[in-house]
């Protein structure tokens, strides 16, 4: 038997999976590499009955315009006892698979290591990164494929929102996806022009509690309001919820794992609490406000890619391809400044060597400290200044002392000023 590759995706859908597996596909084909396209990620791997189909140029040849995944997708974790993960290379040995190549997140890529150790030298592996969270732990420019047209999605919705808002005189609570990570939050509501966006990391290493979260937005709306407006759009990353002390998780419903450990963020109405808890405080601020909830998630992760996930896509699936047909194995692929730079999946696990590192959003950067410079919220100088606070509590029951009290807490989370001069250039070292 000749060289075979196998080709799955594990993980929730992004935009561009397909032009991944047609662009791999073709590579090795041309090569005379045979291709067998594995369905549902490991999920048949470890029950020891794969279901399978051999890919060629003309199945694939114009797949790469499409979103979702023509291999379908699942959850499994092959890691989950020693059994289901000696029997997922198994399969793959039983399928004369000695090439696999896999697309997902940081779960399938901390799947897929652990499949490498085990098979050794009978199986070469490589992973695309892929997911709309851009949180697998790359350089700080590199995207994992799908985020740009998950974001460039996610704006058009969230502009739709914001003039419905201004017309109606509302305020809505939009929540995407970002299990761990604001990248997309922070992306969409920086691109879109949101009122202000809400990410995990801005709160530092402690316990998150839902008094941080609602204040913050009640003290956009009351800020909104001083300055003549009433409507609003608010983005807050799903991931605000697992950051949450534990202690309050029973205001979010019964909690529900999937089979990497992860709580179901989509079991849990994160918007519906909010809005609850927001309209609560307002109510007993005596400040009247119509608050709608609005989920963000499933109707950006299977869009059509948009042309740069197209391009960016059909790079890694080539690179992936070429990369096992050469010999190489253990790397993740990518493209850095226009080239193919491999990166070793060893050297992304974390210290426990269980997991595949996470890469947060750095709220010490320019970048981030700008998206917050546009935000509509309660910030420092506000309590400082005696007309300013003054107009704020005219819009509630408070007094002005009892206003800055009540929202203190939440400008100590503040980035600090930004400097465009006295900066050091590149080439001063």
């Amino acid at each position: 038997m000749g060289q075979r590759l196998g080709i799955l995706m594990g993980g929730g859908p992004a935009p561009g999976v397909n032009s991944v597996i047609a662009a791999a596909t073709i590579r090795a084909c041309l090569e005379g590499v045979q291709v067998i396209g594995i369905h549902d990620g490991f999920e048949g791997l470890i029950a020891g009955t794969p279901r399978t189909e051999q890919l060629d140029i003309t199945r694939v040849s114009r797949i790469h315009f499409r979103g979702g995944c023509v291999l379908g997708t699942s959850r499994a974790n092959p890691t989950g006892t020693a059994e289901d993960l000696q029997q997922t290379v198994d399969s793959l040995a039983e399928l004369g698979v000695d090439m696999l190549l896999t697309i997902g997140g940081d779960d399938t890529a901390t799947s897929v290591c652990a499949v490498g150790e085990v098979a050794r030298d009978a199986l070469r592996i490589a992973h695309v990164p892929k997911t709309i969270d851009n949180d697998l732990d790359l350089p700080p420019d590199v995207d994992t494929f799908g985020y740009e047209t998950a974001r460039s999605v996610g704006v058009q919705i969230v502009q739709n929102l914001m003039v419905d808002a201004r017309t109606t005189g509302r305020w809505y609570l939009v929540v995407t996806m970002g299990r761990k990570a604001g990248h997309l939050a922070l992306g969409i509501g920086k691109a879109a022009g949101s009122t202000l966006t809400i990410i995990p990391e801005e709160f530092g290493d402690g316990p998150l509690t839902l008094d941080a979260v609602a204040d913050t937005i009640v003290g956009s709306i009351i800020k909104r309001r001083a300055e003549g407006r009433t409507d609003g759009v608010a983005i807050i990353a799903e991931g605000v919820c697992l950051a949450i002390d534990p202690a309050s998780m029973e205001h979010l419903g019964r909690v529900e794992y999937d089979a990497h450990g992860h709580v179901r963020i989509s079991e849990l109405d994160l918007g519906g609490v909010l809005r609850d808890e927001v309209r609560r405080r307002l109510d007993e601020l005596d400040c009247e406000t119509t608050v709608v909830a609005k989920d963000l998630g499933y109707e950006l992760r299977s869009a059509d890619p948009v042309p740069a996930d197209m391009e960016y896509t059909r790079d890694l699936g080539f690179c992936g391809a070429k990369y096992l047909l050469q010999g190489g194995s253990g790397a993740v692929i990518t493209m850095q400044h226009g080239h193919f730079t491999p990166v070793l999946l060893s050297s992304l696990m974390n210290a426990a060597g269980d997991h595949v590192r996470v890469r947060l959003v750095d709220i010490s950067s320019s970048r981030y400290a700008i998206a917050r410079r546009y935000m509509i919220r309660v910030r420092r100088d506000d309590l400082e200044d005696p007309s300013t606070l003054r107009s704020f509590s005219a819009c509630t029951n408070l007094e002005p002392a009892a206003f800055a009290k009540r929202f203190a807490p939440w400008v100590e989370y503040e980035p600090p000023p930004i400097r465009c001069v006295d900066v050091t250039f590149p080439s001063e070292g």
